[in-house]
């Protein structure tokens, strides 16, 4: 397992279409451990296969119980209600702007031995499935933002949600 590199905003690899996955081997086993262990590193709350380099539809998410959720070949079944809140990436570091997007998604996708299955989330969860799964369609959140906020809005917005926030805007 190893920590790979994210790729960039202004990287071509982040706006071209994945490739489904066919072969659920020992090559795709790898990659979502170094995935996994890539996401743990960065603190983030998912991760897309392009992100790192690889044009495949598999994505790493944490779910409502901070478990890593491997989601191979997903796509979106369900989706209710609505949010709105701010949204960064991992490929656009330090960069938040604010995105709607839906309460509640079911995703159905593959393990990584190619079994189907479907995933629920809300709030978060539901707001990275989404996240996620556009970087495979070579998406990012910067499309659904006006503008980017300041690191000000940023904290009065999670003090408004009534996280407890330090002088850096850190929890």
């Amino acid at each position: 397992m190893a920590i790979r590199k994210i790729v960039l905003q202004g990287d071509e690899i982040l706006t071209k279409v994945c490739k489904p996955v066919t072969k659920f081997d020992q090559k795709l086993h790898d990659l979502l451990d170094d995935m996994k262990d890539t996401l743990e590193q960065a603190n983030g709350a998912g991760l897309a296969a392009p992100q790192v380099g690889i044009l495949r539809r598999a994505v790493v998410v944490l779910d409502d119980d901070e478990a890593v959720l491997e989601l191979v070949n997903p796509e979106i079944v369900f989706t209710e209600g609505e949010q709105c809140g701010p949204e960064g990436c991992l490929s656009v570091p330090g960069k938040y702007g604010m995105v709607t997007r839906p309460n509640r998604v079911r995703v159905r996708a593959q393990d990584r031995s190619g079994q189907w299955f479907e995933a629920e989330g809300v709030g978060l969860t539901a707001r990275a499935f989404c996240h996620e799964l556009e970087h495979l369609d070579g998406h990012l959140y910067v499309e659904h933002i006006d503008r980017f906020l300041t690191e000000e809005e940023l904290v009065a917005y999670y003090r408004e949600q009534g996280y407890d926030m330090d002088e850096e805007g850190e929890e």
